[in-house]
C-alpha cells in the first residue's frame, strides 16, 4: 500500500485567472475540498464536501499536463488540509508560478517562500469577520497580496479602518478591494475609493464577467 500523502480534491481545471496580480493569465486551479468558514457570499459551496483523494504526485502531474506556467491552489480553504504545505512546495519545485488563495483564518506560517499568498481578510458582511487571524499579517511579505470583498458601505468603512490600523499599505504591495458579485454596484465602490484616495487597487472578477457565476470557471 502506498504511503504517499494525499489531499481531497474537488477539481483541477484550466481557466483564466480572474483576480489579483496575475489576472488574465491562463492558470491551473487546484481546488481542495473542505472549509471551516461559511461566508454568506461564498461561490464555492460545492467544495465543502466530497471530492476525491489524490496523491501529491498525481496532483502535480495533472497540473503539469495542462502546460500552463501559473497554478493557483484554492478551496474551500486549502490550508484546512495539512498536506497542502508539501503540495505547494512540490509545485514550486516544478518551476511553476504558484499562488495560494487563503481566507487568513488559518496560520500561513511555514508556507514555501516561493509561493505568492493572496489572503482574504473577512469583512463584517461575510459573517466570518471573527475568524480573521491577524497574526498572519506579520507573516506577509511585500510580494504577497491582501483582498477585501466589499458588500456594502459598512464593509468598506471596516476595511478602510483595517488599512490604517495595521498600516497594510506599508506591508504588502497590492491590496485589493473587490465588489461582492451581485451585492453592490462596482461603480459605487470605485467612487468611494476615489473619494478617500485609498492606497488600494479596485478589481472585478474577470472569470465572472466572462462566464458568470459558473462553478469550475
Amino acid at each position: 500500500m502506498s504511503s504517499d500523502p494525499t489531499l481531497r480534491i474537488t477539481e483541477i481545471f484550466l481557466s483564466i485567472q480572474g483576480e489579483a496580480r496575475s489576472a488574465g493569465r491562463p492558470t491551473v486551479f487546484v481546488r481542495l475540498t473542505g472549509c471551516p468558514l461559511r461566508c454568506h457570499y461564498c461561490d464555492s459551496e460545492y467544495a465543502f464536501e466530497g471530492g476525491k483523494r489524490m496523491t501529491l504526485a498525481a496532483i502535480v502531474q495533472r497540473v503539469v499536463d495542462f502546460r500552463a506556467a501559473y497554478v493557483c491552489v484554492t478551496g474551500g480553504e486549502p490550508l484546512a488540509q495539512p498536506d497542502c504545505w508539501p503540495l505547494l512546495r512540490l509545485l514550486c519545485d516544478h518551476g511553476l508560478n504558484v499562488s495560494l488563495e487563503t481566507s487568513g483564518a488559518l496560520s500561513i506560517e511555514g508556507i514555501d517562500n516561493r509561493v505568492h499568498i493572496v489572503m482574504d481578510l473577512k469583512t463584517p458582511m461575510s459573517g466570518e469577520v471573527s475568524r480573521n487571524n491577524y497574526y498572519n499579517i506579520d507573516r506577509l511579505r511585500p510580494r504577497d497580496q491582501l483582498k477585501f470583498v466589499i458588500s456594502n458601505r459598512q464593509d468598506y468603512q471596516w476595511a478602510s479602518l483595517k488599512l490604517a490600523e495595521y498600516r497594510l499599505a506599508d506591508r504588502v504591495d497590492d491590496i485589493w478591494f473587490s465588489p461582492c458579485y451581485d451585492q453592490i454596484n462596482p461603480a459605487e465602490l470605485a467612487q468611494w475609493i476615489l473619494d478617500d484616495c485609498l492606497p488600494v487597487r479596485f478589481q472585478l472578477q474577470l472569470h465572472k464577467i466572462i462566464w458568470g457565476d459558473l462553478p469550475g470557471r
